[in-house]
This record gives structure tokens, C-alpha cells and sequence, in this order.
């Protein structure tokens, strides 16, 4: 248990970010104030590149990537850091090839952008699915993650502490929009990264250095630790080929057709501002490797080197140390007190802001693409009080889903296994659509139906029988397969259902692969090309360094 001292620096942290989310969302803004539909859901088409990017990172990295990066770095080294530095190359196609049809749309949500270039049953199936995600990927394992936390450290319970955290970041939230949860998420990523950047710095320490570890590793025979793509054999169940051809899959959908993250990029100011966010984001990528996963790794050198004390996280039924606690062993063991309330800030900062940032989405499509399409004379202020009830009750229902979420032996693992299920599909009516002119709308609608159902089939056949075949594909590979799958029944529906373009929906797809480098830029190094090609070349010679 921790003492007053980091517990009054944790309850400080949250009044703040309360007080400065309530008076960002409801002091006035003119015709972009909360008060206007466009205003509340997406902050009246007004924000800058830097803001884009930090709330881009923030609503990525909640408070599962700080506990489960940390349990993948003790379990496996730097292996899970492909999830992180690959999505450098996923902001790199949104920002190129997504974000100028996004923004020259004018789209208000992802599944309005489906029915300008399919039809709205297409709209209508990736606002339920989006829904769902959002609630079950976004904010419940967020929850489970923070509550976990929360329980360790102060010995709370981690239902009703988790809950009232709910309500203080559904507070604001709700009140202030998008508004308030790009300022709120902008802070709350600068205290995240500081308590990340104090452990990270705490365990090398500890530890003396890289060396010692690299030295306590190869005693111990697994220098294979430090290599982000690994061999066709490793135990991981997650070689090289597996990394390179299933994240695409996860990542795409997740950085370019889910709204709860996109939603940034969609309020953004202009092309430019919404495509230099992307990047800079890309660019904030490359750091939780090194200050989320690496951690792990010097604890588990660390507790080679009999330096750190596991006795308290007990062991599975393998007799395997049971790592999910990991992290928050590291910050009462390493850090003295006041520096672990800063902590537990960076901790809460990721919760509210995961949290925040769903909540808005959610209410978003609701709004837009459930009522308004229903009732089409909807004024400005039903829209918003419709979005404030569903995120009420999106809320409510992830609260209910703790206690089933927490079967995962891994969070992380958990939230990625239920993504490769659900991203096939939708990846692929995104991809042809946005790159093949001949995607017809009849093929996207069953293409989101039967990859959808086969998805949902095959995740409960892994599940009831884990030693069958489809148990034994690792989930990387099992998104690949049904995304090709996914591939040849849009491609055959669209020969059998041929296109019929609207005006809008010829707008929508790049009829030369060069075209999205020729669109207007900024002079100097924020010159879009510039950034991408920086990125990309950064992130490759990461990977042949860390190989």
C-alpha cells in the first residue's frame, strides 16, 4: 500500500485535468463552441497539427500499454514493440493516402466516408461494429488495466475505483466534446511520457546500464530478447512473417478506419495540419519501445540478478511468474515516494484519456450515424444529447464487461487476439476502396457481412477448442488468412455486381498511386514528403539495428 503523499498527488492529478477539461469544453468559442454539433464532436474543424498528434498518441496509449508493454517486455523481450514501431508505417498511409479524402469529404465519421464511396448499408454495418470495438477494445480492457493498477498500489477496490474514475473522465467528456478531450489529452500525454521516461530511467539505473543487461542476458542463453523479428520456430507464436504480414491488417484498421482514433484527424484545421499530426504521431511511435517495453526487460534482468523481488506476484499454474503485476512491482520498488504518485498520474492519464477519447467517438457515430439518419431534421442540440445519453451507456456497459475481460492472462494480448478478428474485413473494404475503382458497393456490404460472421466463428472455435487447427494459428496469421479471404469475396462480388459510380463516390479513390505526393504542402521541414520519407527511414534503421 502506498502512503498519503503519492495518493494526495494522484487525487491532484485528476481534480486538474477535470477542472481544465470542464472549462476547455464549456467556455465559449464562437460558432466552434460546444453549443454547435460540429463544435462539440469535432471541435469546430479546428485543430493543429501538434494537438493531433498528442491526442493521436494519447488515445493509442492508455493505461494497458504501460501494464501490458511492461508483462511482454519480462515475458519476451522487445517482440511486442513491433505493434508500436510498425505503426509508423500505418500513420505514414493515413496520412498520404486516407487523411485528403477524409478531410475533402467533409465526412463527420469513418462509416459516413463508407457510404459516400459504397452505400449505407456499408455505413450502417461499421457503425455497430465500430460501436462495439470502441466499447469492448477502448475503454473495458482500458478499465481493467487502470483498475489492476489501481488495486496493487492502493489496495482500492478496483470495481468502485475504477468507476469513479469513469465518471470523472465521462464528466468533462461529455460536457466539453472533442474539445476538451484533444486539451485534456495533449496534458495528459506530456505526464504519461514523463512517468514513463522516470521508470524507464529508475530500472537502467538499477540495472548499471545496457551492458549489464545485455551481459545477464547472454548468461542466461536469450540474447534473442533485444531482436523485434524473430525466427519461424520462436515459442512467441509471433515470427518475423507473422509481424510483417498480420499487422498491416491490425494496424490499418486501427490507425486508419477506426473512428476513435481517427476522430482527431477529421477535426483537424486542414489537409496539412490533419496529414503532419499523422506524422508527428508516427514519430511519437518510435519512443514507447524504449520507455514501455524495455522497462520489462530490465526487470526481468533485474530478477535474474536477484535485484527485484517477485515473491509478491506469485507464480501460475506452470510456475511461471505471474508478470501481469509487473509494472506496478517495478514503480514501488524502484522509486521513492512522491515519484510514484507521479506515476500513478501517468498511469490515470492514460485511462482517462483512452476513455475520453471512446466516449466521443461513440457518441459521434450515434449521433450521426444512427439518429441524424433516422431523423434527418435532428437540430444541433438533440445531436448532442443524444451523443451525452450513449456515452453515458457506452460507459455503463464496459463496466459490466470487467469481469469477463479478465480471464486474459494478457491484457495486451487480450485486446489484439479480439482485433484480428474484427479488423479483416474492414481493412480490406477501406483498401479497395480507397486504391480500386472497380470495389463495388454490393461487394463491400457482403464482403463486411461474411468477413465479419466468419470472423466472430472462427474467434469462438479458438476459444472452445484450442487444440484444434484453427486453435493453433497464432492470431497475427489468423487476421492475414481472413483478410485474404476477405480480399477474394470483394474482388468476386464486385465482377458479379459491377460499380455504379455517383458523383461523390468517383471522388474517393486514387486513380495514380503518385497522386497523393503531389497535393499541396508546407515549405521547409514540415513538408509532408519530407516527414514521411524521415519516418520511414528512421523506423528501418531501427529494425536492422534492434535484428
Amino acid at each position: 500500500m502506498l502512503g498519503n503523499i503519492d495518493l494526495g498527488i494522484s487525487i491532484f492529478y485528476i481534480l486538474l485535468i477535470l477542472i481544465v477539461g470542464v472549462w476547455v469544453g464549456t467556455r465559449k468559442q464562437g460558432e466552434s463552441a460546444a453549443a454547435t454539433a460540429d463544435g462539440y464532436f469535432l471541435a469546430g474543424k479546428s485543430l493543429k497539427w501538434p494537438a493531433i498528434g498528442l491526442a493521436l498518441f494519447a488515445t493509442n496509449i492508455s493505461t494497458v500499454h504501460l501494464v501490458s508493454l511492461a508483462q511482454s517486455g519480462f515475458d519476451s523481450g522487445l517482440l511486442n514493440g513491433n505493434f508500436e514501431w510498425m505503426a509508423a508505417f500505418t500513420l505514414i498511409l493515413l496520412a498520404l493516402f486516407f487523411v485528403p479524402f477524409y478531410l475533402k469529404s467533409g465526412v463527420t465519421t469513418l462509416p459516413d466516408f463508407l457510404e459516400r464511396r459504397y452505400d449505407r448499408a456499408s455505413r450502417d454495418w461499421l457503425t455497430l461494429i465500430s460501436i462495439v470495438s470502441a466499447i469492448v477494445i477502448h475503454i473495458a480492457f482500458s478499465m481493467l488495466a487502470g483498475g489492476i493498477v489501481l488495486k496493487t498500489l492502493f489496495g482500492f477496490n478496483m470495481y468502485w475505483s475504477i468507476t469513479l474514475i469513469c465518471i470523472i473522465t465521462g464528466i468533462y467528456t461529455i460536457l466539453g466534446g472533442l474539445r476538451a478531450v484533444v486539451v485534456t489529452e495533449s496534458i495528459q500525454t506530456v505526464v504519461l511520457l514523463s512517468g514513463a521516461l522516470i521508470i524507464s530511467y529508475a530500472a537502467f539505473h538499477k540495472m548499471g546500464g545496457w551492458q549489464p543487461m545485455r551481459d545477464v542476458l547472454d548468461q542466461e542463453g536469450e540474447l534473442i530478447r533485444l531482436s523485434m523479428l524473430r525466427a519461424s520456430d520462436d515459442p512467441s507464436g509471433m515470427p518475423w512473417y507473422a509481424a510483417i504480414l498480420g499487422y498491416p491488417i491490425l494496424g490499418i484498421w486501427y490507425w486508419c478506419a477506426d473512428q476513435t482514433i481517427v476522430q482527431r484527424v477529421l477535426g483537424a484545421k486542414d489537409e496539412n495540419h490533419g496529414r503532419v499530426g499523422a506524422l508527428f504521431c508516427g514519430f511519437l511511435k518510435i519512443l514507447p519501445v524504449f520507455i514501455f517495453v524495455l522497462p520489462g526487460l530490465f526487470a526481468y534482468t533485474l530478477f535474474k540478478t536477484g535485484q527485484l523481488d517477485l515473491s509478491s506476484l506469485g507464480v501460475d499454474a506452470a510456475g511461471q511468474v505471474n508478470s501481469k503485476g509487473i509494472y506496478t512491482l517495478m514503480i514501488t520498488q524502484l522509486l521513492p515516494s512522491g515519484l510514484i504518485g507521479v506515476l500513478v498520474a501517468a498511469l490515470l492519464s492514460g485511462l482517462m484519456s483512452q476513455i475520453s477519447g471512446a466516449l466521443n467517438s461513440i457518441s459521434t457515430m450515434v449521433s450521426y450515424d444512427i439518429y441524424k439518419q433516422k431523423k434527418p431534421q435532428a437540430t444541433d442540440k438533440q445531436l448532442i444529447w443524444i451523443g451525452k445519453i450513449s456515452a453515458v451507456l457506452a460507459m455503463a456497459f464496459s463496466l459490466a464487461l470487467l469481469p469477463l475481460l479478465n480471464n486474459y492472462e494478457s491484457i495486451f494480448n487480450g485486446i489484439n487476439d479480439v482485433i484480428a478478428h474484427i479488423a479483416p474485413p474492414i481493412t480490406c473494404v477501406f483498401l479497395l476502396g480507397v486504391f480500386w475503382k472497380k470495389a463495388s458497393a454490393v461487394s463491400a456490404k457482403y464482403t463486411l457481412w461474411i468477413g465479419s460472421g466468419i470472423g466472430v466463428l472462427v474467434f469462438v472455435l479458438n476459444k472452445l477448442m484450442p487444440a484444434s487447427v484453427i486453435g493453433q494459428i497464432p492470431f497475427m496469421m489468423m487476421a492475414f488468412y481472413l483478410f485474404l479471404l476477405c480480399v477474394v469475396v470483394q474482388v468476386s462480388f464486385s465482377y458479379i455486381y459491377p460499380v455504379q459510380h455517383t458523383a461523390i463516390s468517383k471522388t474517393l479513390y486514387w486513380k495514380n498511386p503518385l497522386d497523393p505526393l503531389r497535393g499541396k504542402a508546407w515549405n521547409g521541414i514540415g513538408n509532408y514528403r519530407f516527414l514521411s520519407a524521415a519516418l520511414l527511414a528512421i523506423v528501418v534503421f531501427l529494425y536492422i539495428v534492434f535484428n
